[in-house]
Order: structure tokens, then C-alpha cells, then sequence
């Protein structure tokens, strides 16, 4: 905490205390190296990155007989139509799934799980996302952010042995954090837990809302207050999770909730009352559970990325195939450059999509890396790019992807499901963290190098003895740091074994990657502590981390193949995706000094205060 910043004037006495409960959440160790967090430093770890990491045949064959038996399963299977239409999976499917084992992929053997690899458990999600979104979404909500992940990671012994294997014969679990007043804001958490008087139970009291699985999940984490704690004569608020299994007395389903998309998910509003959970239901320990629930985010983000990439697949299959069949003034659309170019920029954003969510789910596998800043910046990318995606296919097909995959069907057509998945996959912009959110997230994560440098001099409540201090040793390192955002600017060859075509693109990552530290620590010496609400400025900076880190993983992706199978058009693609990212790059850094930030807050105030209630109205 020695390096927070929280610039208190102007804030009352709930925003800080938000700021004070998100901040203590946070990791602030880095106990393993980030690509991310050197690249807002200036640096490109590209050994890292070519030769591209690759799959080790021994846990590709691990893998391999589930995933097959998978990829049938859903094609032959699971009717998603039937299931956006009648709003439930049925029971033949969840049994199913569950005897593949597919509600225990991560869960290791010795539980009855298939102990299968972060890399392995993606390719499933995104096999399951492309036929079926609300399946993908049923498996994830359970595993990637459900009981399981938070038992791998820091569950006991007892409790592992106790839950884990039910989990495996597929039984459902449930992540309960939001309330119908609490979004990305835990300080506001209204849901308590209140130890009993032999300090042997917790009586849980509150209601959760949007928790995917929660009209049917069998065990649930829930995230509730427990009394606070005096931390230097300042109360301090605690957060725990605990384990609460569906058959508690005092549990009840309010609602099922419905959405636009993904019809088939079991999302629902939740009440506890009086339920008495026993002491060894709590995992990890007293005040941890939103730490829990940060770190668990991070690993259960990579699921999104995945069922992005699988439903990318599905907008790419539709336009190749739609781009040579639909003739129009004497050629396939895919060959008038409208056409042509929409193809060609889908390939390449798909290809980026592909690289970043591989990319992760190695360094997930090798244990090495710290990859929170990684995981937040795939859900990003590829949510972003796969809307982007599906928007596109839906243009290029006009009519037909407007239209419904059953009424092309009935009318003798093709069933084409783009509009089934254009509304399953709006949400993935918002859950495990809104992307403004993730923003947030990931600038404050950006920016840790500086403030564990020069943190204490911007510092107000600081003295200004203890300031000068700092200063001095942050002018130290800043006195070598900063040349050498300037020297690296400067185009040279990149040395890497990469394709000529692609040469010139890790060049410009190399140098940009220089020109946003510089611009960042500009930002950071302009607005000082009150950077944090410089929430675009933040965004951009994000934005062109977003965008390098995705061209970098791409170069290695496409270029870096060695001993890997050769991927016909790769290069071509990945050339085409850094042209377009690069254009978006030099977009973001212009904003940063010419932009209508303080007139559109201007405006924004008025709305707020109704003084253009008249646009609400027929004039």
C-alpha cells in the first residue's frame, strides 16, 4: 500500500472508501514477469514470443480424445436452436456433457476430473461456443469463475476432497458476487455474514442478482461482508467467500432472469436468509474473498477469449462461403474490393484473436508468467474484435444475416445462425468485468511501474520531507529510463528470425511501445494523482497497449512457427491486421493531445442536471 495514490480532495467519504477496498484487493507483487507490464514500460519481451510457445505433443495427446468426443457431441447433439427457442438445455444435454467429463476438465484426476490443461480447456470452450452459446456459457459460468476455480487455487485439502469430485460427476456451480446495487463497486456489498455466537457458522443475509447458473447450481460461492477490523484506528471492511450448497434452508431462487441472448443460460436472482454456513465453508480465509474473486477472474477471463475465437470461426465459415455463392453484377461479392475487403479483414482479426488467446493460455499453462494483465487484455481484444466480427458477417450476408437461422431453413435455405450468435455474444463485453472496466483495471496495473518509482512524490499525504526524498531516488531512475524511451524510438532492424513482410511491423511495436511509455509518464507528470479520472485519456492509453500487445502475439503467431505446422496465408493475414492496428494506434495517440474530452464532460453535466430534457420530447 506504500505506493497507492488516492487523491482524496473533491471525493466523499464513499468514493474513497471504494478506492481504499479496490486497492487493498489488488496484487501488488509481481512475483512473475508480465509482457504486458514491461511493454507500458517500453520493453518487448519478444523471446517470449518467437518462436511462438507451442503446445507440447504430450498434452495435445492428453487432450485430443475428449475434444473429439466433444466436437461430435455438440454437432450431433445439441440442437442450439431449439434451445434459443424453448429457453432451456435440456436434461439429455447436461447429462451428456457430464459424461465427457466436461464439467470437470480442470479438475485433476485424483477428484475424478480429466486434469486437462488451461490451453485444452480453452479449445473446448471454443468448440462449445461456436454451435452453442449458452452451453459454452453454462460450462464456463461453472468452471472458469465457479467453485471450482477458487477450490484449485486456494481451497483445502478437506474441502477440495469434499466438493471437487461431485463437480467432476457434474454437478453445477455458481459465482454469486453482483447485487441488484452492486456492480464493479464491492465497497457497497450489502450481503453479510455474521458469525455465530460458538464462532462455529456464519448466518448469510442478502440477495444476488445476475448469477449465471444460480437457478440451478448445486453449490454456489458467495461473496458477503463479515464483520470489519480495526486496521490503525481505521475500520476496515472484510469480504469472505464462502461455499453454500443449494440445499441449505433459508436459500431461494427469486427469479430467472432473461436476456436478448443466450436464452438457454440459468441466470437468476438469489436470496439468502438466516442460511447458516459452517466455518469450514469459507475458502481461503476471513477478509480474502475479493482478492479471491480478482484472482479468479483472471484465469476465468481466458474462457471468453476462446469462445470468442470459436465463434469467429463460425463468421468466417459464413462469409468465405457466402462471399463465392452470392453472385452480384457478374462476380462473387467476395471479389468486389467491398467484399473482398471485409473477408480480408476479418481473416486478419481473427488470426489476432487466435494468437492473443493462445498466446495466454501457454503462459497460463507454464506457471512462469503473470498474466493478469494478459487475461484482462484478451477479454478486451477479442470481444471487441468478435463483435466487430459478427457485425461484419451480418453486413456481408445483408438479408440472409438479418434473418434467422430457422426461417432460412424453413424457407429452404441453409441455416446460418449469425443473428442467433450476434445476440449471444453481445454480452461479452460486459461480464467478469465490463470492458470500460477492464480499462480501468488494466491502466491502473500499467501504471504500477511508475508508482513504485515515483509514487511517493505525487503522493499529497505525504510530508514534504518524505516527498524530496522520494524524488531524488525516483530522479535516479528516471535519469536512465527516460534517454532510453527516446534511444529505442529509433527504427533498426528487429534481429528476430521472422518473414521480411512481417520485419517492418515488429519494428514499429518495438519503437511504439517506447512512444506510449513516454506519452504515459507524460500524463502521469501532467495530471499527477488526479490521472485516475482522466478515464479516456486511460482508455487510450489501454487501447494502444491493447492493439501492440495483440500485433506482437500475432507476429510470433504467424512468423514465429518454427517447428510448428506452417499456417498457408498466415503472414498475408497477420500483415493485414497490423496495418489495420496500427491505423487505430496512431488514431489513439493523436486523441491524446487533441481530443473534446472537457466539452463532451461539459455536455454530460447538462444532461445529467436536465437542461436538454427537451430532446426526450416531440418538438
Amino acid at each position: 500500500m506504500a505506493n497507492v495514490i488516492i487523491d482524496e480532495r473533491g471525493k466523499n467519504k464513499e468514493e474513497i472508501e471504494a478506492m481504499e477496498v479496490a486497492e487493498a484487493a489488488r496484487e501488488d507483487a509481481w512475483t512473475h514477469p508480465s509482457f504486458v507490464a514491461e511493454l507500458f514500460m517500453g520493453k518487448i519481451q519478444w523471446d517470449t514470443l518467437v518462436p511462438f510457445p507451442q503446445q507440447s505433443a504430450a498434452d495435445r495427446a492428453a487432450g485430443e480424445p475428449f475434444l473429439k468426443a466433444l466436437k461430435d457431441f455438440m454437432e450431433n447433439e445439441v440442437d442450439a436452436d431449439q434451445i434459443d427457442r424453448e429457453g432451456q438445455i435440456p436434461d439429455s444435454v447436461m447429462q451428456g456433457l457430464a459424461k465427457l467429463g466436461t464439467f470437470g476438465v480442470k479438475i485433476p484426476k485424483e477428484y475424478g476430473g480429466l486434469g486437462l490443461s488451461q490451453t485444452n480447456y480453452a479449445k473446448a470452450m471454443a468448440i462449445m461456443a461456436g454451435e452453442c452459446g449458452s452451453t459454452a456459457v453454462t460450462v464456463s459460468a461453472h468452471q472458469s469463475i465457479g467453485v471450482p476455480q477458487p477450490l484449485l487455487l486456494f481451497g483445502t485439502d478437506e474441502q477440495k476432497t469434499r466438493f471437487l469430485p461431485r463437480f467432476a460427476k457434474g454437478e453445477v456451480s455458481a459465482f454469486a458476487l453482483t447485487e441488484p446495487e452492486v456492480g464493479s463497486d464491492p465497497a457497497r456489498l450489502s450481503t453479510t455474514a455474521t458469525p455465530t455466537e460458538d464462532g462455529n457458522h456464519f448466518i448469510l443475509n442478502g440477495t444476488k442478482l445476475w448469477c449465471t447458473n444460480g437457478a440451478i447450481a448445486d453449490i454456489l460461492v458467495v461473496m458477503a461482508q463479515t464483520p470489519p477490523i480495526m486496521v490503525k484506528g481505521k475500520e476496515k471492511k472484510q469480504i469472505t467467500a464462502f461455499i453454500v450448497e443449494k440445499n441449505m434452508p433459508g436459500f431461494e431462487v427469486l427469479h430467472r432472469c432473461r436476456f436478448m441472448g443466450l436464452h438457454g443460460i440459468q441466470n437468476a436472482l438469489l436470496k439468502f436468509t438466516n442460511v447458516k454456513v459452517p466455518k469450514e465453508n469459507v475458502i481461503w480465509g476471513l477478509g480474502k474473498g475479493l482478492k479471491l474473486a480478482l484472482i479468479t477472474l483472471n484465469q476465468g477471463r481466458l474462457s471468453l477469449p476462446a469462445g470468442c475465437v470459436g465463434a469467429g470461426r463460425k463468421a468466417l465459415e459464413a462469409c468465405r462461403e457466402w462471399g463465392q455463392e452470392r453472385v452480384q453484377w457478374g462476380a462473387p461479392i467476395g471479389k468486389h474490393e467491398f467484399g473482398a475487403a471485409k473477408l480480408a479483414s476479418l481473416s486478419a482479426n481473427h488470426l489476432a484473436m487466435e494468437a492473443i488467446t493462445w498466446l495466454t493460455c501457454a503462459w497460463s499453462d507454464g506457471h512462469k508468467r503473470d498474466i493478469r494483465l494478459e487475461a484482462a487484455m484478451a477479454k478486451l481484444f477479442c470481444t471487441v474484435q468478435s463483435e466487430y466480427m459478427i457485425q461484419e458477417t451480418i453486413q456481408l450476408r445483408g438479408g440472409r444475416g438479418y434473418e434467422t437461422g430457422p426461417s432460412l431453413e424453413a424457407r429452404g435455405e441453409k441455416n446460418v445462425p449469425i443473428e442467433r450468435v450476434a445476440r449471444d455474444s453481445r454480452i461479452n463485453q460486459i461480464v467478469e468485468g465490463t470492458n470500460e472496466i477492464l480499462k480501468l483495471f488494466i491502466a491502473r496495473e500499467a501504471l504500477d511501474g511508475h508508482l513504485k518509482v515515483a509514487g511517493d512524490v505525487l503522493n499529497p499525504k505525504l510530508s514534504i520531507g518524505k516527498r524530496l526524498v522520494a524524488a531524488v531516488k525516483a530522479f535516479g531512475f528516471y535519469a536512465i529510463w527516460y534517454p532510453k524511451q527516446w534511444l529505442g524510438a529509433i527504427p533498426l532492424p528487429t534481429g528476430l528470425d521472422l518473414p521480411s513482410q512481417l520485419q517492418g511491423h515488429a519494428g514499429y511495436v518495438r519503437t511504439t511501445a517506447h512512444r506510449l511509455a513516454r506519452n504515459t509518464f507524460h500524463l502521469m507528470a501532467i495530471h499527477g494523482p488526479k490521472l485516475e479520472k482522466r478515464q479516456m485519456q486511460l482508455g487510450r492509453i489501454v487501447q494502444i497497449g491493447s492493439d501492440l500487445f495483440a500485433m506482437a502475439a500475432a507476429i510470433g503467431f504467424a512468423g514465429g512457427r518454427k517447428g510448428l505446422p506452417e499456417l498457408p496465408g498466415a503472414i498475408d493475414s497477420c500483415d493485414v491486421f497490423c496495418k489495420e492496428a496500427r491505423e487505430r494506434i496512431e488514431t489513439n495517440f493523436e486523441r491524446m493531445s487533441c481530443n473534446h474530452d472537457d466539452a463532451a464532460n461539459r455536455l454530460a453535466k447538462k444532461i445529467a442536471e436536465g437542461t436538454l430534457k427537451w430532446q426526450e420530447t416531440v418538438l
